[in-house]
């Protein structure tokens, strides 16, 4: 079982990928697990206007339970 699924809401509590991300919540994208495409990061959307989708480790993001 993999720790995120498509839809979950989570809280990114730092991102290598763009560091104006951490504080945010977003929206996890991917359908399966991630892969060496994404080097094990997850796609995380839906966290600001001026900031696109992000790619982060599993230990940088915190589920908020919604």
């Amino acid at each position: 079982m993999s720790a995120f699924k498509a839809g979950d809401e989570v809280r990114i509590v730092s991102c290598e990928d763009d560091p104006r991300a951490a504080g945010r919540t977003g929206r996890i994208v991917d359908e399966v697990p991630p892969g060496p495409r994404t080097q094990g990061r997850w796609t995380v959307h839906r966290i600001g206007i001026l900031i696109g989708p992000v790619l982060c480790h599993t230990h940088e993001l915190q589920k908020t339970g919604r």
